[in-house]
């Protein structure tokens, strides 16, 4: 898979679980299984996409009013990622 489409299928992942078409543990589950488009980033992008997705499944085993990580502020800062991704990636 070209990191060009890698990316697309995460964007697609992601527009998915905003609208509440894919579950939390689906959408994770996809986005890890991007491991060339991973390999092809400088490491840091692997370490802050894990942080960002354990955040994600730890907020969704709570109510949004007792967790302290906002999954639409944990979604914008997957976009901020995808978008430097693809930056970096010349995508």
């Amino acid at each position: 898979m070209s990191h060009e489409t890698a990316l697309h299928a995460l964007h697609a992942a992601l527009d998915d679980l905003q609208h509440k078409r894919m579950p939390i543990h689906a959408f994770c589950q996809a986005w890890r299984a991007q491991t060339g488009l991973l390999a092809a980033l400088p490491p840091r992008y692997g370490v802050v996409m894990e942080d960002l997705l354990g955040r994600m499944e730890a907020g969704s085993l709570f109510t949004e009013e007792s967790c302290s990580f906002s999954q639409e502020d944990l979604q914008a800062s997957l976009t901020t990622w995808l978008d430097k991704a693809g930056q970096t990636l010349g995508a």
